[in-house]
This record gives structure tokens, C-alpha cells and sequence, in this order.
């Protein structure tokens, strides 16, 4: 579900992002929309952090500590770099909601834009060796 949703909210992120450039009023249902994909996808990326053998905060145990997590790649990405990202784009992505609301559409673009980048930066997209996951 987690992987599943991350498709709607890519779609969702730029249906939004190319709305608030046109300045088109219907990017207030896209925005509610996306603020919900992505509050839905945190939690279930959060319940996958705390209960995952490989891919969440068991992984320190597992690896003797946070010393050991940032000296490996695969680790490192799943116990830091991809839930940073991840929760950044979150909020990111309900700050432009707000300022969607109220109609401050440049100010929502970007802070669309900056939270697609993170998330295109923090997605196990299958071309990443190390830790690419299947596309669907």
C-alpha cells in the first residue's frame, strides 16, 4: 500500500505543481487530495519504520548502533536519509496546502516543487543498486 500510494501522490504532486503554476482554482480539491495521500503514506511508512527487520529503526539494533547504520548505504537510506526526506516533503506539502487555501499560489508552487524534488531524491526507485525496490 505504501509503494501503491506513492504513485498517487507523485501524480497528485503534479497535477497540484502545474495548477499553481497556471494559477487554476481547482488545485484546492488536488491539494486536499494530495495533503491526504500523503498523511495516509506516512503512517503506514511510519508503522513500516518501527516494525521492519530490514528496512526501519531495527535495523540499529541489528547493526550495533548508529555508528554502524551511517557507515552502510542500505541502512543509512532506510533509517535516515529516505524518512528525513520523506517527513521534509510531508511538510512541505501541508504548507502549500495552507498557502493554497489562501490563494498565495506562488508561494505554494514552490513549495511543491521543493517537496517533488525530495521525494524523487528519497524514492528506492529500481535503478538504485543498493536499495532500489520494484516499481509497483
Amino acid at each position: 500500500m505504501h509503494n501503491i500510494l506513492r504513485w498517487v501522490i507523485l501524480i497528485l504532486l503534479l497535477i497540484a505543481l502545474v495548477q499553481s503554476f497556471t494559477k487554476n482554482n481547482s488545485v484546492k480539491k488536488v491539494s486536499l487530495w494530495l495533503l491526504i495521500s500523503a498523511h495516509i503514506t506516512l503512517i503506514l511508512g511510519l508503522f513500516q519504520y518501527f516494525n521492519s527487520e530490514t528496512v526501519g529503526f531495527h535495523l540499529v539494533e541489528n547493526m550495533g548502533g548508529f555508528g554502524n547504520v551511517m557507515k552502510d548505504g542500505f541502512a543509512r537510506f532506510w533509517v535516515v536519509e529516505h524518512i528525513t526526506a520523506m517527513i521534509a516533503a510531508i511538510i512541505l506539502i501541508t504548507m502549500a496546502r495552507g498557502k493554497t487555501k489562501k490563494e498565495n499560489y506562488n508561494a505554494a508552487k514552490w513549495l511543491y516543487l521543493i517537496a517533488l524534488v525530495l521525494i524523487m531524491a528519497a524514492v528506492p526507485w529500481p535503478f538504485r543498486e543498493a536499495i532500489a525496490r520494484p516499481w509497483l
